[in-house]
């Protein structure tokens, strides 16, 4: 693929992914990495995400405030999913693209089913260290293979009963904060030289963009309708991962 057809299939990507997080708080990488690996390898997807990734969950943990008492909170989480990213992705930079394709399909397709299924059982607090241990694996493997770790922290969120500005607030932070080692390992193993670097961080625009148009639609579209015909969409973009997986 040309430059010009690569940068024209990202910011469409991104234009849409950004416009599903600001719309509900968090499917950036699903929507990014699900557009894109339609058209172009995964590595490279994920590579492209890196920057975007990274700016848009700072700016929402910035707008959503209470950092300190958050990082506090997950920091078990946050700590635990560090560096099993770190080390997944380092375990795994010679994994082949159709894996990769099977392991992004599978996450698409959890995530409907975590999104579409009945809420998970409630976490108590006196097992919540035991729950960011776990989930924080999870999230660590799903991130550090495909850069999407929305299933697990989805999850985890939903056991703890987080509200709807808990939900956006530590979502975003525990994206974000995981994100840094994945891009130190993307420079170490070589897959973010300084052409897609460059790609990676003009997409920053067009996730902006995104993520702006997608607060505004939040106050006059129905979050639910839209929630439904997003599920939809990647329950699609998961099948066809799936499908290049195996055939």
């Amino acid at each position: 693929m040309d430059i010009i057809s690569l940068l024209a299939v990202a910011t469409a990507a991104f234009l849409f992914a950004g416009t599903v997080k600001g719309l509900v708080g968090m499917g950036l990488p699903t929507a990014a990495i699900g557009t894109m690996t339609l058209l172009i390898e995964p590595r490279l997807a994920v590579a492209i995400i890196i920057l975007p990734m990274i700016v848009s969950n700072a700016w929402q943990v910035y707008r959503m405030g209470h950092i300190r008492r958050t990082l506090w909170r997950y920091r078990w989480f946050i700590l635990i999913s560090m560096v099993v990213v770190f080390g997944t992705l380092l375990a795994s930079a010679e994994v082949s693209d159709k894996v990769l394709y099977g392991v992004a399909g599978t996450i698409i397709l959890i995530f409907v089913a975590t999104n579409l299924g009945p809420k998970p059982p409630r976490l108590p607090e006196r097992l919540d260290s035991i729950g960011q241990f776990i989930f924080g694996i999870l999230a660590g493997i799903a991130g550090g293979l495909t850069a999407m770790w929305a299933p697990p922290i989805a999850i985890y969120l939903m056991m703890r009963d987080a509200d709807k500005d808990e939900f956006v607030r530590g979502s975003g932070l525990l994206i974000f904060m995981a994100s840094i080692p994945l891009a130190v390992g993307y420079l170490q193993i070589g897959q973010l030289p300084r052409g897609v670097a460059l790609i990676s961080a003009l997409m920053i625009v067009p996730t902006l963009l995104g993520f702006s148009l997608g607060e505004k639609l939040r106050a006059h579209l129905s979050p639910a309708r839209f929630r439904i015909a997003l599920l939809v969409v990647f329950f699609f973009l998961g099948l066809n991962l799936l499908r290049r997986a195996f055939f």
